[in-house]
């Protein structure tokens, strides 16, 4: 008999078919990412398949100011431009979270992309939730309160990371609401004395997920 095979946590990997993900396997290399790793810088070498742990999405302006525009976690793959035919992109992609999942070389997996099959079907149903979500969060942060956005983001954490408690700072917090500090300890506590979060030491401990549901803003129902 031959060596098991691996059962995958990441969505996508998990809901291919056999005959795919043999073809993927040989090239799919495990790895643990430790905070502030850098995944994306402009290109992509490699693309990963996150199996726990977080990534997000950021851009940074000429003032030096930054913002989060996704998350990608067991949901997706890190690696969409390489996919879609881009040499280059704006941001970085960095870990958030500590993370472990598997590598692949770009090219390789785009080689499998560009064939008709499960991989490009549900890659382009994560490119369309990545669409969404980046037009719900224009109109998210113009026209929601910092405490309804602040909600929204811990609960896209909480989907991917699948952890009541989450390392999330006030600095990544910060980058994620396109706020400073003092804004973000101010929602925080609202959060905090409502009794629905605890925010101590750089963590959010989720207490009460239905009523933060409700907290926050219709943005995260949406997407």
């Amino acid at each position: 008999m031959g060596p098991p095979v691996p059962q995958y946590k990441n969505r996508i990997l998990a809901a291919l078919p056999k005959a795919e993900i043999d073809r993927l396997r040989p090239h799919l290399s495990p790895v643990t990412l430790k905070l502030r790793a850098q995944l994306l810088d402009g290109r992509a070498d490699y693309a990963y398949f996150l199996e726990a742990g977080l990534a997000s999405v950021v851009l940074t302006l000429d003032n030096g100011a930054t913002v989060e525009v996704g998350v990608i976690g067991i949901d997706g793959v890190v690696g969409l431009p390489v996919l879609l035919g881009a040499q280059r992109m704006p941001g970085q992609t960095f870990v958030q979270v500590e993370a472990s999942g598997f590598r692949i070389p770009a090219q390789r997996l785009k080689a499998e992309f560009d064939r008709p099959g499960q991989l490009r079907a549900h890659i382009q149903k994560f490119l369309l939730a990545n669409l969404i979500q980046s037009a719900q969060n224009a109109a998210c942060n113009r026209l929601h309160t910092i405490s309804e956005r602040l909600a929204r983001w811990i609960l896209t954490c909480h989907d991917r990371v699948q952890s009541d408690r989450m390392p999330l700072t006030h600095e990544f917090l910060g980058q994620m609401l396109g706020a400073p500090r003092t804004t973000v300890t101010l929602a925080a506590g609202m959060l905090h004395h409502a009794g629905l979060i605890d925010y101590s030491r750089g963590h959010v401990t989720i207490r009460k997920r239905q009523e933060l549901e409700s907290a926050a803003c219709e943005c995260y129902r949406t997407v």
